[in-house]
């Protein structure tokens, strides 16, 4: 296993923080308190180095709240500064883990994204099924509170066989610890807070842990995870059902997580696979139901603050095309069609 040294002074040089700012900065320009902070730049970014350089630097506390994406989930946001170092920190230390990631989790990472997954997972069941002459099975499952359960002790172990850097590990301390669920006791601290970028790679480097069992040690070849949702396709029922019980134990006793309960299913292809907002069929692809009155939905609010005079007509028109780009991967060009009348049908509605 590679190991990385003297990465602290990577990753608190005024270049990487500055260019950490420079990327977060991109769709953040106009919100209040990324202007105060970009209103003293220099001062804010070399008073940041100062305090890591000394080990003064302290996380700063979150603000949570809730959106629908669709279902409701509590984010919290980090202070200016600290959103800044997570780039920093991200840019250093994503690389060392992004090589040893196999190639079917496709959260977060460049390149890869909810339609390539959904793209794999398709040639994946279909080379199973053979045009109907094979059966097909897909087992899917996700992790009950996944980012609330992640345990503090198990993430940063992992963390710390590749990063032999003591300054590094104590930067990556203090973030992990900087947010704790409401599944944390006095002896154990859990939790990753759902809006930090750092929680995302934490993410990954915490289930790569078991991608790693699932590949190398079950030997399962066609599996697929996007953050806490994994799948795993196979022409035999009895395989799939065989593969829990070692699934189920190795997530509790090495990553003190726990499947959902009521989601794990084992479903046949021709049924449908529901997965990241599409169902797979053997010969064509749909988008799922509450996923397409999400689309219609958002699309009527948008024209309502286009009337109030929120957003412009270009803003309007990318809203529209990105949904259109939404349907357009899957077999929806009756839907398309319907979706481009209502617009037009809500836009000159008086």
């Amino acid at each position: 296993m590679k190991i990385y040294k003297n990465l602290f002074e990577k990753i608190i040089s005024p270049e990487n923080l500055f260019s950490a700012w420079d990327t977060f900065k991109s769709d953040k320009r106009n919100k209040r308190d990324v202007k105060q902070f970009e209103w003293k730049l220099e001062q804010n970014i070399f008073q940041l180095c100062r305090e890591l350089k000394n080990k003064t630097y302290k996380h700063g506390p979150y603000i949570g709240f809730y959106i629908r994406d669709p279902k409701q989930r509590h984010i919290h946001k980090a202070l200016v500064r600290d959103r800044v170092l997570h780039h920093a920190v991200f840019s250093v230390i994503n690389p060392i883990f992004e090589e040893t990631f196999i190639s079917t989790s496709f959260s977060c990472r460049i390149g890869y994204g909810t339609h390539r997954g959904v793209a794999v997972l398709e040639k994946m069941a279909r080379r199973i099924h053979k045009n109907e002459t094979s059966s097909c099975f897909v087992l899917k499952c996700d992790i009950q509170k996944f980012f609330d359960s992640v345990d503090h002790r198990v993430l940063l172990s992992i963390l710390r066989k590749r990063i032999k850097d003591e300054d590094a590990t104590w930067l990556l301390q203090e973030i992990v610890e900087s947010y704790s669920s409401p599944q944390s006791t006095i002896f154990e601290k859990k939790g990753l807070p759902i809006g930090n970028l750092t929680s995302q790679l934490f993410a990954n480097v915490y289930m790569n842990e078991f991608d790693q069992f699932v590949k190398s040690d079950l030997k399962v070849r066609n599996y697929i995870r996007y953050t806490d949702d994994f799948v795993i396709v196979s022409e035999s029922e009895q395989y799939l059902y065989n593969l829990i019980p070692a699934i189920t134990d190795f997530l509790k006793t090495k990553l003190a997580l726990e499947i959902h309960p009521q989601k794990i299913f084992i479903c046949k292809l021709h049924r449908g696979i529901d997965f990241l907002g599409y169902i797979i069929f053997p010969n064509y692809r749909l988008i799922r139901t509450r996923t397409k009155r999400r689309i219609f939905a958002k699309l009527k609010q948008r024209i309502k603050e286009y009337k109030l005079g929120k957003i412009n007509d270009i803003t309007l028109e990318q809203s529209l095309q990105s949904y259109l780009g939404v349907l357009s991967h899957a077999s929806t060009y009756s839907l398309s069609q319907q979706l481009k009348n209502q617009f037009w049908f809500w836009l000159n509605e008086k």
